[in-house]
């Protein structure tokens, strides 16, 4: 079999392809879009880091290809949906750099404060400028941690350990779980205002794009340093240089870039506060080794043994199991991300209930997709169907089930019920025919919905003419409804609507339906 590696995976991983005898490696980074379309045709597996991208066309240019490996976490240079198209196993290696973009995003707040950067270019072009870059102390200074996951939790103990304050936002962990670390959660705009130093540790989502904006920049208190190694796109760079234009913020540090790399004419690199590094979170010796060896270790076992690890479109189940589990692991990921989406505040506890037809299948692997579903919205490629248990429990999540032989309504059903604070919710589905998901309750409201695609979650007074109304608005915003279901309370007077749009709801559109009359809200998906 054979192993195309198209990226510089460090030599301890390639070594590990190489000697066996059963894998022939093809080792060529650097190869263009064409090249890699000609190379790819006749391999197995595909090796890559965050260079080569891996679109339809090229996955549709490989027809022996059935795993694609990334030394790394991030996976927006693949295209997920059209490998599970496929059938082919995408996986990463999630922690591997963990240590490492922590200790970067340590060592550019340093540099910011110390000015290190701009001293040394000055010492080497012969000058002594000792009071020209005189800088400030971190002791006991605010460091306002964005996003309280895996690296952002390494950032905050490396902090405290300098004796910093340190605040945090992350809406999806409990107050209990950050004083544990002994960080103060706070709401994003507390933590704008108070912070001297502003680090970014949270994926990229539709959320999380341009989070620190125009107007947040004018919430942060004058003097502020904003460190950046987490995604490009996350700080509005023309609202970044702004700011330091006009003083606002002292400095910042950025090693991601909205294009990566920069066009030549980049106005932050010009200017003499901003230290800028092409993107080195994960580059040292140690991690490199580290995610190498790792993802060459996990194509090897998939290709010779069927073994899935750290797979973001598959769980590590037999091929058998997988078929007849397929269609209720869809079903259970649609579950948790439909609560990921639509609770409001960190979710502390997750029970589901398998009950007829379904308790009696290896449940094991569901619990791992709700999971994995309901945390993808938070921390995107960190996480995957055998690590999303752990990432549960480090965000303080318990977990419990049950199975119930004897049907209910439905032959099969799973009921996911999900705490936050004092708010509980549940949502159930079932499988229609042999493979075809359905939401059919949430709450106490009844309804069939097909869980996919772009949609709308919408709770309204049961009036005559709502409904009109809703579909009137979207589609004077030019959005075509594809399927509309409708769930009734009669007791209450209320209705949930659920529905789909050909493309998605715009931000626009959005806050139509949730200005209308006898709207009480209106949340957007993507299941």
């Amino acid at each position: 079999m054979k192993v195309l590696i198209s990226d510089n995976l460090h030599k301890a991983g390639v070594d590990i392809l190489s000697q066996h005898p059963n894998i022939e490696v093809d080792f060529r980074p650097g190869l263009s879009p064409e090249e890699l379309k000609e190379a790819i045709k006749d391999a197995d597996g595909l090796a890559i880091r965050s260079a080569t991208k891996v679109t339809a066309e090229i996955i549709n240019a490989a027809p022996r290809l059935k795993v694609i490996g990334r030394a790394g976490t991030g996976l927006d240079n693949v295209d997920i949906p059209a490998a599970s198209k496929r059938g082919i196993v995408v996986m990463n290696t999630p922690g591997g750099n963990t240590i490492t973009t922590a200790e970067h995003a340590i060592s550019l707040m340093m540099a910011l404060a110390r000015n290190v950067p701009q001293a040394a270019q000055s010492m080497r072009e012969g000058r002594w400028e000792k009071k020209k870059y005189q800088g400030t102390e971190i002791f006991n200074k605010t460091l306002g941690i964005v996003g309280l996951g895996r690296i952002g939790r390494v950032v905050a103990e490396r902090a405290l350990g300098l004796k910093m304050r340190v605040v945090g936002y992350d809406p999806f962990i409990t107050k209990e779980m950050a004083s544990s670390l002994g960080v103060d959660l706070v709401s994003l705009d507390e933590l704008l205002a108070r912070s001297d130093f502003i680090t970014l540790h949270v994926p990229k989502t539709k959320e999380t794009t341009k989070l620190l904006d125009k107007k947040a920049f004018h919430k942060m208190k004058p003097g502020v340093r904003v460190i950046n190694c987490a995604r490009g796109g996350i700080v509005d760079e023309a609202a970044l240089y702004d700011a330091i234009k006009e003083g606002k913020v002292a400095g910042a540090a950025l090693d991601v870039f909205e294009t990566e790399p920069p066009p030549e004419n980049f106005p932050l690199r010009e200017l003499p506060n901003v230290i800028c590094t092409p993107h080195l979170g994960a580059s040292t010796e140690e991690a490199q080794a580290n995610v190498s060896v790792a993802i060459c270790e996990q194509i090897l076992e998939y290709l010779l043994y069927g073994t899935i690890m750290n797979a973001v479109n598959a769980p590590s189940v037999s091929r058998e199991a997988l078929v007849q589990l397929k269609p209720y692991l869809t079903l259970a990921e649609a579950l948790g991300s439909f609560q990921a989406q639509t609770t409001e505040g960190a979710i502390s506890s997750v029970s589901v209930a398998y009950i007829g037809e379904v308790s009696k299948l290896d449940t094991k692997p569901l619990t791992h997709s709700i999971l994995k579903g309901m945390l993808f919205p938070v921390v995107g490629d960190e996480v995957n169907y055998v690590n999303a248990p752990t990432v549960a429990a480090q965000r303080g999540i318990t977990v419990s089930e049950e199975k119930i032989a004897v049907a209910e309504d439905f032959a099969t059903l799973i009921r996911l019920t999900v705490r936050a604070g004092m708010e509980e919710n549940s949502v159930s589905g079932t499988i229609f025919g042999k493979y075809e998901p359905r939401l059919v309750q949430i709450n106490k409201f009844r309804l069939e919905a097909i869980p996919e695609g772009h949609m709308l979650f919408i709770y309204n007074t049961d009036r005559p003419g709502v409904i009109g109304a809703i579909g009137t608005t979207i589609g004077s915003h030019n959005i075509n409804i594809a399927r509309m279901t409708v769930g009734q309370e009669k007791e209450r007077g209320q209705n949930i609507i659920l529905l789909t749009t050909d493309t998605p709801v715009t931000p626009e559109c959005l806050q139509a339906v949730r200005d209308l009359p006898h709207v009480a809200m209106a949340i957007q998906l993507e299941l």
